[in-house]
């Protein structure tokens, strides 16, 4: 997507898809914001009648048109178009990483299906500051192009000792041990929803911090195979697995 886009992308057909804070309705006119609003009318050169599709996260997809081009673009939902996607309650916890590489890891938390994001602070984690903005401009960058219609929460960073202390005692951990664990695709088989998947830093965990996870009675521990991932690697590794096994079990 063009860095004069952030929130907007286009379908094969060239209908532009763009994410609006809602709710979405028949006849809701929405005032696109400026960067929105800029490209819609100077770089994809719409004009009022134009049809675009819109999406706000709680109320399925919509179809639109362009009503006025001015400073700002207005846009009038006309009719649902698709319903909202229903998200497996699947959590990633991951630390945060090095920008660029956690950018990329946003937006495939997102492309993948994940409900939710959450960063860990860990003992080894090099980046304890994150722009929160930036990484949820990246989802919904990433859900325009994907066709979601849903955006993952993102939540502000966690010390992993305070997420340990409150993890729900109904949901799965599923940990990516870099010492071993049982095999992923064996394991995630059981690790049903509501789940979470716990990645490290990149210099992994500590032994204090993996005795304190392995701890914790909702852990699973599993290994990624016989090769040591990198954060961002094991972080898309294992929700497309997870998210694979969820599909099958939900079509038999």
């Amino acid at each position: 997507m063009s860095e004069t886009s952030p929130h907007l992308s286009t379908t094969l057909s060239t209908t532009p898809r763009l994410h609006v804070a809602g709710p979405l309705g028949v006849g809701v006119e929405i005032i696109l914001p400026p960067p929105a609003s800029h490209y819609l009318a100077q770089v994809m050169r719409r004009v009022p009648g134009d049809k675009v599709r819109l999406f706000d996260g709680a109320n399925g997809e919509w179809a639109a048109r362009v009503k006025s081009v001015g400073k700002k673009v207005v846009v009038v939902a006309e009719a649902q178009s698709a319903p909202q996607e229903v998200v497996p309650d699947l959590w990633l916890c991951a630390a945060p990483l090095k920008r660029g590489r956690i950018d990329w890891v946003a937006e495939k938390a997102c492309e993948l299906g994940v409900a939710r994001l959450l960063p860990v602070i860990t003992q080894r984690t090099i980046v304890d500051k994150l722009n929160l903005d930036r990484l949820h401009a990246h989802m919904v960058e990433a859900a325009e192009q994907c066709g979601r219609t849903a955006v993952p929460a993102l939540d502000s960073p966690i010390k992993l000792a305070a997420l340990l202390r409150d993890w729900p005692a109904e949901r799965r951990l599923i940990f990516a041990d870099e010492t071993g664990g049982a095999p992923m695709a064996a394991a995630l088989q059981t690790a049903t929803a509501p789940a979470a998947i716990l990645i490290g830093p990149e210099g992994g965990f500590t032994a204090d911090e993996r005795d304190a996870i392995r701890a914790l009675p909702q852990t699973l521990p599993i290994s990624l195979g016989p090769r040591i991932l990198r954060a961002d690697t094991a972080a898309a590794v294992t929700v497309g697995v997870w998210q694979a096994l969820a599909d099958v079990c939900a079509s038999h």
